[in-house]
């Protein structure tokens, strides 16, 4: 009995050290917390078919550099570049969303909800409304204070191989399956050509085009991605189903379709290609892992004693 009673007095003890966020933050303080988001980027959304595509990589961008502190919404100013004027967040979007779910909380309970926490609560809500799973988002996270562009060199690239994904997921305490999982977040949304056409012409001294892109695929985004290129808006959507959130995007990677040489590298690397066959396979087991993967992601780099922004853009 007295053994039971100390293992169960130690997990208290670890669950208690682990309790930053919880489900039930704003309970007291703002019950109506992500009934508002939810509205807002519902709203958004049906205005413009791109923003869940734009807030889910919001997240993924804003957690990766300096945690889950939503350094990535912080504007620049005259002495310091911020994340978000980087080359690899210039093509970042909606940042709008963000703004209007913040004011909106500031008027029903002043300086409660952190942007942080919108960023988070607003990514799982697109997945949702894409036909994605449904989770509980832990909240709680605190406001950072720095964003240096220079930061963003972290990200990871799309033209990673897999070696290079798993240190970069790693780095973040993120499992190899996480980073599969998290992968099939672009089942949702586009990208301009700069971020595969290296795949395409040049490849390597053996091979003109990427030999993992499949033929007619490859010659598909030449065609969008001719050289010289006068259209900068030009590119490819990430699975056909780019609007909903499913597994064809996994599907697309067992024929050699994947639109960053990142992705396609996951079914050609023996650690992460069983993973990939699983979720093209049952999509229902995809949605599972996403979810806790997406749970994993939103506990990196918390921060628990800072502050709330009055204004997502700008630091207190």
């Amino acid at each position: 009995m007295a053994k039971n009673a100390t293992v169960l007095f130690l997990m208290m003890i670890v669950c208690v050290s682990e309790a930053v966020l919880h489900t039930n933050y704003y309970s007291k303080t703002c019950p109506n917390a992500e009934k508002i988001i939810l509205q807002t980027v519902y709203n958004a959304s049906i205005h413009d078919p791109k923003v869940p595509a734009r807030l889910l990589r919001l997240f993924f961008h804003d957690c990766f550099i300096r945690g889950c502190d939503a350094s990535v919404l912080i504007d620049s100013t005259p002495g310091n570049q911020a994340e978000k004027d980087a080359p690899p967040n210039i093509s970042l979007r909606s940042f709008y969303v963000i703004d209007e779910a913040k004011s909106k909380l500031e008027t029903a309970c002043p300086h409660s909800v952190s942007c942080a926490d919108i960023v988070a609560i607003a990514a799982r809500d697109v997945v949702t409304l894409s036909g994605g799973p449904y989770w509980s988002v832990l909240k709680g996270r605190k406001d950072g204070k720095i964003s240096n562009a220079s930061e963003t060199i972290n990200l990871p690239a799309p033209t990673f191989n897999v070696s290079q994904l798993i240190q970069s997921f790693e780095n973040r305490g993120l499992q190899v399956k996480d980073l599969v999982a998290l992968s099939g977040a672009h089942t949702l949304g586009f990208s301009h050509c700069s971020s595969f056409q290296s795949r395409l012409r040049n490849f390597s001294t053996i091979h003109d085009t990427d030999p993992t892109l499949e033929s007619g695929f490859a010659q598909i985004l030449k065609n969008k991605c001719p050289k010289p290129n006068l259209d900068k808006n030009a590119g490819q959507f990430l699975d056909p189903t780019s609007s909903t959130f499913d597994n064809v995007y996994y599907k697309r990677l067992l024929e050699g379709k994947g639109v960053f040489g990142s992705d396609q590298s996951l079914f050609g690397d023996s650690r992460t290609k069983t993973i990939v066959e699983s979720f093209a396979n049952e999509q229902n087991l995809f949605f599972k892992e996403f979810a806790a993967s997406m749970v994993k992601l939103g506990n990196v780099g918390v921060i628990e004693n800072g502050n709330v922004r009055f204004n997502c853009r700008v630091v207190n």
